[in-house]
């Protein structure tokens, strides 16, 4: 890890490092910001938050099929570049138009708009990784890519929740707002001068389509996407297990804030105060799981960490409802985060590895459609249940589900295992 954070020959990918710290510390504290500007106007409305929550997914949906297409195409340097630049003015007209104003529609249609930007982002920079590093450095350039994550969720959940709450949701936005500029800034220097001399012709050969039958074009491409994840036992099942896992994240998302509220009497104090623990329990998984993450079987990482996780919730949620105490919180979201990171750290690097460089955009798209599905379709359906529902029961369930998932799923690819071993012999 230390070589590609210092040596001068990756000096391209620390650049991405940089800007992707300092845009997701922005994005926690702009997700603080979010629950914060929900509990101003309707104080403890889980139904609430999951509506603001839902047009922060919904534009997945209705672009990225088409992202991965042409992000396979662009200079995914300049698609970041320009995706961070919109992404801030954005979130700043929401601190300088928009909070004042009584309607939320508005600011529906802002927050739609920021994370429609995002939906070319996100699989620009995971398909630019393999540009910047060699393949045998990729798996510690995932985890790298990864603890950036967890060191902007600390780093993020701290500030965001000590500023928003003595200043309120504004100053969060404002914060968010500059962190994309400063992205761009950092951005703007890569080098990608040989791989844009091999894409010029595939660049001008993406203008004329855009000129000409576009519309065939794309679907043509979508076919071929699709027939690529089905021809490809591997990634069909890795999409499978995050589509899953990010179901259970979104069935626990908002119902999890409102516990979270209501059990510590706060707004974002003590709720920014357990994620930083769950940030530091993601970072420190990362770090275990880019050291010694290569000697385990991928799914035996994937399904353990299911089992533990489901373990955890189940006493968090029991703990916290009987007894909320600070402390028992801060160490179980702390083991919760423990369990998480490796789980996506392997699951990336396994579709790096298997997927062909031209076909990587369509791959992350399809991967961004499929998890944010599952994730706003159990947040809505979450949410709903809440107003029925004890939010402490729909947490035990959640985690059950995610318990019984991992027993079956390691107990089914062990079998599946041993068979082969004996069809061997």
């Amino acid at each position: 890890m230390i070589k590609l954070l210092l040596h001068h020959e990756h000096r391209n990918f620390q650049r991405l490092w940089w800007a992707q710290l300092i845009s997701q510390f922005g994005d926690r504290v702009n997700q603080l910001a979010l629950v914060g500007l929900i509990t101003e106007r309707v104080p403890g409305s889980v139904m609430g938050l999951a509506k603001l929550m839902a047009f922060t997914i919904i534009p997945v949906f209705f672009l990225q099929s088409f992202a991965g297409i042409f992000i396979d195409r662009w200079d995914r340097r300049v698609t970041l570049l320009v995706c961070d630049v919109i992404r801030g003015l954005l979130v700043l007209s929401i601190a300088l138009v928009f909070f004042a104003w009584e309607s939320m529609v508005p600011i529906y249609i802002v927050v739609f708009l920021a994370f429609a930007c995002s939906r070319f982002y996100s699989p620009a920079k995971m398909s630019l990784i393999p540009d910047l590093v060699e393949q045998e450095s990729l798996f510690m350039a995932n985890s790298l890519v990864t603890t950036t994550g967890m060191i902007a969720f600390i780093l993020g959940c701290a500030v965001g929740g000590f500023v928003i709450d003595r200043y309120g949701a504004r100053m969060g936005f404002l914060i968010d707002a500059g962190t994309f500029f400063v992205s761009a800034l950092l951005i703007s220097p890569i080098n990608l001068s040989q791989q844009w001399k091999v894409d010029r012709a595939r660049i001008l050969q993406a203008g004329r389509e855009i000129i000409g039958p576009i519309r065939r074009s794309v679907a043509n491409e979508l076919k071929q996407g699709l027939q690529y994840l089905r021809g490809h036992r591997e990634l069909r099942f890795i999409i499978s297990m995050i589509a899953i896992i990010l179901c259970a994240a979104g069935a626990v998302y908002v119902v999890i804030i409102v516990f979270t509220q209501e059990s510590f009497q706060s707004v974002t104090k003590d709720l920014g105060i357990i994620a930083i623990f769950l940030g530091i329990g993601l970072f420190v998984g990362a770090i275990l799981c880019g050291r010694w993450g290569k000697r385990f079987v991928w799914y035996q990482t994937i399904f353990f960490s299911l089992i533990t996780g489901g373990i955890l919730l189940v006493t968090f949620a029991l703990l916290i409802h009987w007894r909320p105490q600070l402390l028992s919180a801060l160490l179980l979201s702390f083991g919760l985060g423990l369990v998480i990171g490796p789980m996506f750290i392997t699951a990336n690097t396994i579709i790096h590895v298997v997927s062909d460089d031209k076909m990587r955009g369509k791959v992350f798209s399809a991967l961004e459609i499929v998890i944010h599905c599952a994730f706003l379709t159990a947040m809505l359906i979450s949410s709903w249940l809440a107003g029925f529902v004890p939010k402490v029961w729909i947490l035990v369930g959640v985690g059950t589900i995610c318990l019984v998932i991992g027993l079956v799923g390691l107990r089914m690819k062990l079998n599946t295992a041993c068979r082969a071993s004996k069809g061997m012999a």
